[in-house]
């Protein structure tokens, strides 16, 4: 009866508490737990803390009571006769408060013994980190010394300020379940069983704690000075002496300064005080922040070193990409950002936000070179997260821009000089119904120059919030590994391993291989929303008008279409019908809107459809294929799969190239006889005796492929001018840069002669991309002098399949310039 009673009022004295702490504290999840922890009726559960904290049982067994799941402080039942379900990796020293390797917790040395005997089938050990606050220690920082566990007041004291201080953000971390029966099936002795038991469970609390609160951060000036001796600045600054005929001091003191002008200052105070004015930014700014596939980054954030590599579309995607992973217990990334964002009172903020500098050319600075390389390495080899963008600037077009490879590269080679840690990308999409530089971009678009970034732009961005932005979707990709992606594409890196300035011949492929996959993973997660929708119909339309009861079934349809035949598992669409989205994007004043007495008409004046096309490029990819595969029935009443397949998988490599698309062509097949199905299924292609066949031209099914087909038509069209302009010169009379010059006047000519408002048709940029793809596909080679070569399947590309998809008045108006520009 006295253990009873005693039982009881250990109960009442752990509730009271409880609740006395959770007047001050607010405690909450990382991820989902229910996914991780299902119990099971014959298995017990064991929590497992790091360490021995009374106020990290009390925040345990309050969300395992709000969440269900079996409470730390009652036996654990079973076979186990246990009189709590939670133990302490390690004890403390009385004294001091400082953890006790040598002492093992009794519980799980009993629990062990059970399941070792079989007196009980298994024991599940469920690891939970509690973490007060999200900073990480700082190395030398007086607060830490003062606070440090060879202090007899600083373990009690420590937890005290923790409650304090951080008590309104304490995020609860389940790690997956380890089964004692399979981690002893070996049959290793108790000894080695516990020894293996213990070194699983510290792997697990280090490698959780470096994914939500990150490495121990340096001084600044400590890391500054520490990036001075690294073998690549070492032997710069030797070369730099040599070679400008200076000391080696002041070889040394500009060395220091490129590192003062690049080294991020990573503060916590400024990480908070951003999520707090960031916070009232995003819920002004926008209708809401939805994030999607998350977990993706938190299964693999422990022990990894990560890469974040997403989409360049605003200057709101760093600060949006650092909130969101504060927000959601994740290290925010340190950042590599322009120089030309190192402005008065911005630049600073941005330096202390975890942004680190660098120029737009490296060229003929290999001192500078250096000291960049060292540091990247430094972060890496320390574990920071790292972002950077491999579109390098701004997508002005809003299509994903061509890599620019210099920051994977030196990726590259860090991970071949030092490879312990595991390096792995994360891809992210970006979405927004209406980008904040949108005016800008208008211009842009139109041909202006492209401006100069200034502190005044902010109050610019200011006075746009008055404008309606929608929502913003983050997405998260796949995950790629580097190992594994070296592995598969260069078998023997291992081998070939170097010094810091090892710089293999393969390197330049792989690295432009490894920019691809990146690329197609961003856009393997792309959003679809109302905005891209809307657009992606109306810049379909002749006349930029289109009755609001055909513009809402196409929505639907081609809604339909990307839902019934994903383009990959990672794409989100907007939800509610196509009516709901042209309410939604006219109530954003995108789209006009005009009654007569026939019904209601939608239309685009001429800003509203040149900048509409930086919305529809963002999902250009995700309908390309069903739209060449529509487009193959504007000329054709009906063809057989075979043909089907044969001319798509001609045409593909060159869409491939300018929208980066995922699929290899090994899968290529399958995915094209997919789409065929999707489309039959959405009522826009017919099958009947084995081929396959248009709808009746009246019907109006035959007008939604037309407006699917007609959204990748101008793409074509520049295929067919490059080709056109190659046949009518004599083989190998053209330079790459004449080629692309002379599609562009011939661009602006079509442009004018059939009324197409559209800038970007004539973009030398995306004739220059095609004409890279045919030297990449050795359709065409240079010679030594630069002149294009072309081979004969020129002749087929830009002849037998542009009859099947090009209209004839669009074929003999290319045919015809063409003839006057040779």
């Amino acid at each position: 009866m006295p253990s009873s009673n005693s039982s009881l009022f250990s109960r009442l004295h752990f509730g009271l508490m409880r609740r006395a702490l959770y007047l001050w504290a607010r405690s909450d999840c990382i991820g989902d737990p229910l996914a991780k922890v299902a119990p099971q009726p014959d298995t017990p559960i064991l929590y497992v803390l790091p360490g021995r904290s009374l106020s990290d049982l009390l925040v345990l067994d309050r969300e395992c009571a709000r969440l269900g799941l079996p409470r730390p402080t009652l036996p654990p039942g079973g076979t186990l006769e246990e009189d709590a379900s939670h133990l302490h990796l390690t004890s403390e020293l009385p004294w001091s408060g400082r953890p006790d390797p040598r002492k093992r917790s009794p519980r799980l040395l009993r629990a062990l013994t059970a399941v070792e005997l079989r007196v009980t089938p298994d024991v599940q050990l469920v690891p939970v980190s509690v973490f007060w606050g999200q900073s990480p220690d700082v190395e030398s920082s007086p607060l830490k010394l003062l606070f440090a566990y060879n202090w007899g007041v600083g373990g009690k004291l420590r937890k005290f300020l923790a409650i304090l201080l951080h008590g309104r953000k304490i995020r609860v971390s389940f790690g997956e379940p380890l089964s004692l029966r399979q981690l002893t099936a070996e049959n290793l002795g108790h000894d080695r069983n516990l020894r293996k038991v213990n070194r699983l469970l510290r792997v697990h609390f280090r490698e959780q704690r470096g994914a939500v609160v990150g490495p121990e951060l340096a001084h600044r000036a400590t890391l500054l000075k520490g990036l001075m001796h690294g073998p690549l600045v070492r032997a710069a600054i030797e070369r730099e002496a040599a070679e400008e005929n200076i000391s080696l001091e002041r070889a040394r003191e500009r060395a220091a300064r490129y590192a003062n002008e690049i080294a991020s200052d990573f503060t916590y105070t400024i990480i908070r005080f951003l999520e707090v004015v960031l916070s009232w930014f995003w819920n002004k700014l926008y209708d809401g922040v939805k994030v999607n596939n998350l977990e993706n980054v938190q299964n693999i954030a422990p022990g990894k070193e990560i890469i974040y590599v997403p989409c360049h579309r605003s200057h709101i995607d760093y600060l949006l990409l650092s909130y969101l992973l504060f927000r959601n217990s994740l290290t925010p990334p340190h950042i590599a950002a322009g120089i030309n964002l190192n402005m008065p009172v911005i630049g600073n903020i941005l330096r202390r936000g975890g942004a680190f500098f660098m120029r737009r050319s490296f060229r003929g600075n290999q001192l500078y070179t250096a000291v960049f390389n060292e540091y990247l390495h430094l972060l890496f080899s320390r574990g920071f997260p790292v972002e950077y963008f491999i579109e390098g600037g701004r997508s002005r077009t809003g299509r994903l821009l061509d890599p620019r490879t210099g920051m994977l590269a030196i990726t590259l080679r860090s991970y071949l000089r030092s490879s312990r840690r595991p390096i792995v990308f994360m891809p992210v999409y970006i979405g927004y119904e209406r980008v904040l530089e949108g005016r800008t971009y208008l211009g842009e678009l139109r041909g202006q120059a492209k401006k100069k970034e200034s502190i005044f732009d902010l109050f610019r961005v200011l006075s746009a919030l008055k404008l309606k932005f929608g929502e913003v979707t983050v997405n998260f990709g796949e995950p790629v590994a580097l190992t594994e992606f070296l592995d598969r594409h260069q078998p023997a890196w291992r081998l070939q391993r170097g010094e810091p300035e090892f710089r293999p011949e393969w390197l330049p492929e792989v690295t432009n291989r490894l920019a691809r996959t990146l690329g197609g993973s961003i856009n393997a997660a792309a959003d679809a929303n109302p905005v891209n929708l809307v657009a992606l119909v109306m810049l379909s339309t002749r006349r930029l008008a289109l009755d609001e009861a055909t513009l809402a079934r196409t929505i639907d349809t081609f809604t339909r279409l990307l839902r019934d035949t994903p383009y990959s598992p990672n794409v989100t669409l907007a939800p509610g019908s196509g009516m709901e989205q042209i309410r939604h994007v006219e109530s954003m004043g995108m789209i006009g809107r005009q009654s007569d007495a026939l019904g209601e008409i939608l239309y685009l004046d001429e800003p509203q459809a040149v900048l509409l096309t930086w919305y529809r490029n963002n999902i250009l990819h995700l309908v390309a294929l069903p739209a060449l595969i529509a487009s193959l029935f504007l000329n054709n009443a009906r063809m057989n799969r075979e043909q089907i397949e044969r001319l798509v998988s001609a045409l593909y490599p060159y869409l491939q190239g300018e929208l980066f698309m995922h699929w290899q062509d090994e899968d290529l097949p399958a995915v094209i006889q997919r789409y065929v199905d999707g489309l039959i299924g959405c009522g826009l292609l017919l099958e009947e005796g084995g081929q396959i066949h248009r709808p009746d031209t009246a019907s109006s099914e035959f007008v939604l492929l037309t407006l699917l087909a007609r959204s990748i038509i101008q793409m074509l069209e520049r295929f067919y001018m490059v080709a056109a302009l190659l046949l009518n010169n004599p083989n190998g009379s053209l330079t790459a840069e004449q080629l692309e010059s002379l599609c562009t006047v011939m661009a602006q000519r079509l442009s004018i002669l059939h009324g197409l408002n559209a800038p970007e048709f004539f973009d030398k940029t995306l004739f220059r991309q095609f004409i890279q793809r045919l030297l990449d596909e050795q359709v065409l080679s240079p010679d030594d002098e630069g002149r294009l070569h072309y081979l004969p399947e020129l002749e087929d590309i830009a002849e037998n399949t542009a009859r099947r998809v090009l209209s004839a008045e669009i074929r003999l108006s290319i045919r015809q310039v063409a003839r006057s520009a040779g």
